[in-house]
């Protein structure tokens, strides 16, 4: 039997060599893209001379070998905290970075509070209620909310939310509240986070209802619940005091990815809701060849991914402590 402490250690070591391998590709990943990022940043319309064009590589640093002069640029930079000035906003990525972060956390945050709440509920519910008009009921739903891709959602709910109840069609806060403090605008950035939280919700409910109503069937035939039945405790008892802890095993793991993953699947809505999140900075980044700006995103996307998987197994070993068995 391995120790909690050198279980948690060899999690942290392979946690920093996946980090390690991410840095390396995050850096090639963009580099491969085709086209000139000088060219997307000024715009591809935009007209001017070749000398402007050099002087721009060279400041950019793209004048430059890929390996090992950028590389080894680029690897400095990180390695100092400084993750570089943003090509087509002109400001340090890390503060355009966290300057989005929260609103993109508020977002998914939200969203992933209700659907883990309602998932894991009806789920449970299916479960315990297995073969009957509720279960059916459940699983038709869960199955179609999963199945639904993204943008179409988003779409279907913004042209339903704004015309039969009024609310906002995008952004974050109405033009003239912009600026104002947090606790005089909290009802118009409700009204503005409805829509996209919903949508948010409705797709990942589905997710987890169909795990917990899977694992909660299977924890059910287990021979200590059917001890528990002949000790005389009654359906909430067994559900809550035994079944339940057992059952959230699969979903601590697909939830701890999903608030790592989230951040891709965001960008979607954000999107389609014209929301001012990491999802649409990405896209924006992306479309722009900002390689600093993409990288950073990218770096923030995979140590989300990366450390949700920590903290996964850290709540196993809390959950079933002989998850630390070698």
């Amino acid at each position: 039997m391995m120790s909690s402490s050198n279980y948690l250690l060899r999690k942290f070591a392979f946690a920093l060599l996946t980090i390690f391998v991410v840095v390396i590709i995050n850096f090639v990943l963009f580099r491969i893209l085709p086209g000139d990022p000088v060219r997307a940043v000024i715009g591809r319309n935009v007209k001017i001379s070749a000398e402007v064009q050099q002087s721009l590589r060279e400041q950019f640093g793209l004048d430059k070998p890929v390996f090992p002069d950028q590389f080894l640029m680029t690897m400095k930079q990180w390695a100092s905290g400084n993750l570089g000035i943003s090509w087509s906003l002109r400001r340090p990525v890390a503060e355009i970075l966290v300057a989005k972060l929260w609103n993109t956390i508020l977002l998914i945050g939200l969203g992933q509070i209700l659907s883990i709440f309602f998932g894991v509920l009806l789920g449970l519910l299916a479960g315990w209620k297995r073969k009957t008009a509720l279960d059916a009921g459940a699983l038709t739903f869960s199955l179609i909310a999963w199945a639904t891709p993204t943008f179409w959602l988003g779409i279907i709910l913004l042209a339903a939310g704004s015309t039969w109840l009024g609310l906002p069609t995008g952004g974050i806060l109405s033009p003239q509240n912009v600026g104002k403090p947090l606790h005089t605008v909290l009802p118009d950035l409700a009204a503005h986070l409805v829509l996209p939280t919903l949508t948010l919700t409705i797709l990942y409910l589905g997710e987890y209802m169909l795990i917990m109503r899977s694992s909660i069937v299977e924890t059910l035939s287990e021979d200590y619940i059917l001890t528990a039945k002949a000790k005389g405790m009654n359906q909430w008892q067994i559900l809550w005091r035994h079944a339940l802890k057992n059952a959230m095993l699969p979903i601590v793991t697909i939830v701890a990815l999903n608030l790592g993953f989230t951040v891709s699947g965001a960008i979607y809505i954000e999107t389609v809701f014209s929301y001012d999140g990491l999802g649409k900075l990405f896209q924006t980044a992306l479309t722009k060849q900002d390689y600093p700006l993409l990288q950073g995103a990218f770096l923030l996307l995979a140590v989300s991914v990366i450390v949700a998987n920590m903290v996964a197994d850290i709540l196993y070993t809390l959950l079933d402590p002989r998850v630390k068995a070698t």
